[in-house]
């Protein structure tokens, strides 16, 4: 080390993949106690456990989303190598049939599609942390980054669908009981069921876009990746 050289754990680089390391753990943790305790509940009671999915680990979930938002920083200030808008658009849909949609509505917490759907989502994210941890320390398997680049491909539209069908076994309570909808000055008013209908024709237009990014990122991917292992 030359004089006035930094050691390694004070360096720039040094930082942030240390810091993106814990990030990626911590997210790992979260969706992986999600995923075990939905099998060990559904093992142990059966359908049953699908029923109080979201009061079991609805709270690890809104909290394992919260911090995912942090993601757009981390592209937005350079910290990740991604592009800004598909990554917003996942985290919209998530952000939306969670928040606005599941949490507010008791009756919709207890649909199976819940269960369903927090299923795919913790599959691709236990599964994209894990490559993600690994691939910032230095640590490369073909089977994981094949694996990481392709279990997307079906189960991403399938969220899509989980989520779309949420909302539209929401849409009955949103009418009854008028969550979000208010009226305004000068005769105006937000009926918050049609802002969720045209949200649901939004959300297919985005599932094609970010679909179309996702397989752009990894067709390059996998073309780069048997090079880098000949090195």
């Amino acid at each position: 080390m030359g004089p006035g050289a930094l050691p390694a754990w004070l360096q720039p680089r040094y930082r942030k993949n240390a810091y993106l390391f814990i990030y990626y753990l911590i997210q790992f943790c979260g969706h992986s106690w999600i995923f075990t305790n939905m099998t060990v509940r559904f093992f142990s009671f059966g359908k049953d456990s699908m029923v109080d999915t979201f009061y079991a680990i609805g709270l690890v979930m809104q909290l394992c989303q919260s911090i995912s938002l942090l993601e757009l920083l981390h592209i937005y200030v350079g910290i990740e190598s991604n592009h800004l808008l598909p990554r917003f658009l996942q985290l919209t849909e998530r952000i939306i049939v969670l928040f606005l949609v599941i949490t507010s509505q008791e009756e919709v917490q207890e649909k199976y599609v819940v269960c369903v759907l927090f299923i795919f989502w913790n599959l691709l994210d236990m599964v994209r942390y894990t490559y993600s941890m690994l691939s910032v320390i230095g640590i490369s398997y073909t089977i994981l980054t094949w694996f990481s680049q392709t279990l997307w491909m079906p189960i991403y539209p399938l969220c899509v669908l989980a989520e779309a069908f949420t909302i539209y076994q929401s849409l009955p309570y949103f009418e009854s009981f008028g969550t979000y909808s208010t009226k305004m000055p000068f005769d105006l008013s937000i009926y918050f069921p049609y802002v969720l209908k045209i949200y649901l024709m939004m959300l297919f237009v985005g599932m094609y876009f970010t679909y179309s990014h996702l397989y752009s990122e990894r067709r390059d991917i996998l073309r780069v990746f048997p090079n880098k292992k000949k090195m």
